[in-house]
């Protein structure tokens, strides 16, 4: 059965619609991301212009983080001292990057910017994870070899203002967090991501953090960063299709229960270089689609 979107101004079958939030949600739950970086792209492949796909898919992350906290948070995997203080930075970043958002669609760029954001910094974090996983996993098979840490102190650990977080295991200065927090907040407005696919790295190898409180701590601070874009891209932007969030976040509970239960069976190099792989693939596709002449050369867009 078809569906129109109001917003998009276009018809999707209900299921690939629901299909695609489910296995956006799974991945959710297995790898602590929000999934954006893989579903906004995913949606705009299927028609939804690049716009309407990074609001509306803010909303969806809403949904399928919350399921996913709420698994770990049984798991006792949630670090909400360091999610709060990601969280602050996250909520600065995100409503200078929906203002910036607002911006550059008014210069007409928008489409460009958001397209080539993610084949920048998808390669490029893609290929840190995967060359680091790799070494990872060859390490675990080398009988007697040492283990060796994920991060090296450097000159960042030694910023003022420093707190202990126990549940992570660390005391580290406050700056670090609020600083990759509000970073990521920028993405999650530009990019229509939850910002997992830079934040799990950033939280693993610069805070030091292990990988089983990343999950669950990445996934809190993204439930309260993505509903602000949300609200914001409602009312600065109004490209919020809450008919194509609504079914895209039926799939997305659903799954990121599967995932969290998938997730908790693999060894933390594991799903490290799974998400390596995957970041990678949608790099690749979105590279590729940009190479190519697309099939008229001019385009009209009436502004509303």
């Amino acid at each position: 059965m078809y569906i129109y979107l109001p917003i998009a101004e276009i018809s999707m079958h209900i299921g690939i619609i629901i299909g695609l939030g489910g296995g956006v949600g799974f991945l959710s739950g297995l790898f602590g991301v929000g999934g954006g970086f893989l579903m906004t792209p995913l949606l705009i492949f299927f028609g939804v212009p690049p716009v309407v796909a990074v609001a509306t898919e803010a909303n969806q992350i809403v949904a399928s983080s919350v399921s996913g906290v709420l698994a770990h948070m049984r798991r006792s995997n949630v670090d909400f001292k360091m999610g709060t203080i990601l969280l602050v930075g996250g909520v600065i970043g995100s409503t200078l990057g929906v203002f910036l958002f607002a911006f550059l669609r008014e210069l007409g760029q928008i489409d460009l910017v958001i397209k080539l954001s993610y084949v920048v910094l998808l390669g490029i974090v893609g290929s840190l994870m995967l060359v680091e996983s790799v070494r990872a996993i060859l390490r675990t098979r080398q009988p007697g070899a040492a283990r060796g840490k994920l991060h090296q102190h450097n000159w960042l650990h030694g910023l003022p203002f420093k707190m202990r977080f126990r549940r992570s295991k660390l005391y580290i200065s406050a700056l670090l967090p609020l600083g990759i927090g509000a970073f990521v907040g920028v993405l999650a407005a530009i990019m229509g991501v939850g910002g997992g696919f830079i934040m799990v790295p950033a939280m693993i190898y610069i805070l030091g953090m292990p990988t089983a409180v990343v999950v669950g701590t990445s996934l809190f601070q993204i439930i309260f960063v993505t509903a602000n874009v949300t609200v914001l891209q409602s009312v600065q932007t109004q490209t919020v299709d809450f008919v194509l969030a609504g079914l895209l976040l039926f799939g997305a509970v659903i799954g990121a229960q599967f995932g969290t239960r998938a997730g908790a069976k693999l060894r933390g190099e594991q799903l490290r270089g799974l998400l390596a792989l995957m970041v990678i693939a949608v790099c690749i596709k979105l590279g590729f689609d940009l190479a190519l002449q697309p099939a008229s050369l001019y385009s009209v867009e009436l502004l509303k």
